[in-house]
């Protein structure tokens, strides 16, 4: 028999056992073609082991997808399988995945979207694309993006700590007033520790060279990217991409209320606790944070 003939019979098969044999399975074994010493090969077939394992893993590639709102690719499928002890390749995760006709969202290589202001040339570029620094809260950026819903544009202000890429703070609102990255710069000092040296960079943006910006951010070395050379800012500028192409495009945004509780489960309850980065080692900012905090307790412990 046919592969393609074998699994018509088996598709046509189940559907008769489900349906009491409300069809005649004489009559469907003659429309195919099919013999009846066939069929009954079918129903003693037992799968073999590695058929199992097939249907095991492709199982977990469906939990592991769902799990990340339906945005892992093979890659981050794979690293996850591998954390529960499952060897296997990229390209058969790859394959498996089309045989079952699921894919990552696709993601658009950021382009840089805010222009630069026209404010003096005081403003340094203290960041200097040095990405990846050595702890939490040496490095944070922020930035502003619009989100589009049936009643008008909202907007979101958010912070990152560059070490893990974590949003540290998110403010959505229904204007760009800097009272709103104020209030955004303000979540994030309560939350985390400011003692040592901190580096903020932003854009040029009006709001980011006002005089409560200055004196919200007064113990920390303010940065900004330089004149026509926004890329300085890619980290959250590509957040604000990757926001939008794996969660926002699904929706038809109603209203503010609808637009932040899509943020909210986005950012708090995906991004920040379990969607693995390649930059984290393919942890959570979550997590890499946490490893952070334990091998530099360990070192202390060493070093007392």
């Amino acid at each position: 028999m046919t592969e393609a003939i074998y699994l018509e019979v088996s598709e046509k098969a189940e559907i008769t056992q489900k349906e009491d044999r409300r069809v005649s399975v004489s009559g469907v074994l003659k429309i195919l073609g099919v013999s009846r010493s066939g069929y009954r090969a079918w129903l003693k077939h037992v799968p073999s082991d590695l058929q199992k394992r097939k249907e095991a893993v492709k199982i977990k590639i469906k939990e592991i997808y769902d799990d990340s709102h339906q945005n892992y690719g093979a890659p981050k499928i794979r690293k996850e399988l591998q954390k529960s002890g499952e060897t296997i390749s990229e390209r058969t995760v790859g394959k498996y995945m089309k045989e079952m006709g699921i894919r990552a969202q696709w993601i658009k290589p950021w382009t840089p979207t805010t222009r630069d202001s026209d404010f003096s040339h005081e403003l340094q570029n203290i960041l200097d694309e040095r990405f990846n620094p050595e702890r939490p809260n040496a490095v944070w950026c922020s930035d502003i993006t619009y989100i589009w819903t049936i009643n008008g544009f909202v907007y979101l202000t958010s912070i990152m700590d560059l070490y893990s890429r974590k949003i540290i703070a998110w403010t959505l609102s229904k204007t760009m007033e800097v009272s709103c990255v104020i209030d955004t710069i303000n979540k994030a000092k309560a939350r985390r520790c400011t003692e040592l040296p901190l580096i903020l960079h932003s854009d040029r943006g009006s709001q980011y060279v006002s005089k409560e910006y200055r004196k919200a951010t007064a113990k920390m070395q303010r940065s900004y990217s330089k004149k026509a050379f926004p890329w300085d800012n890619a980290c959250i500028e590509s957040f604000h991409s990757l926001l939008k192409r794996e969660w926002i495009k699904r929706f038809k945004i109603r209203g503010f209320k609808h637009a932040y509780r899509l943020v909210f489960e986005y950012i708090e309850s995906f991004y920040n606790t379990k969607r693995i980065h390649s930059h984290c080692d393919f942890m959570s900012p979550d997590d890499f944070e946490k490893l952070f905090a334990k091998m530099n307790k360990s070192d202390l412990q060493l070093a007392g």
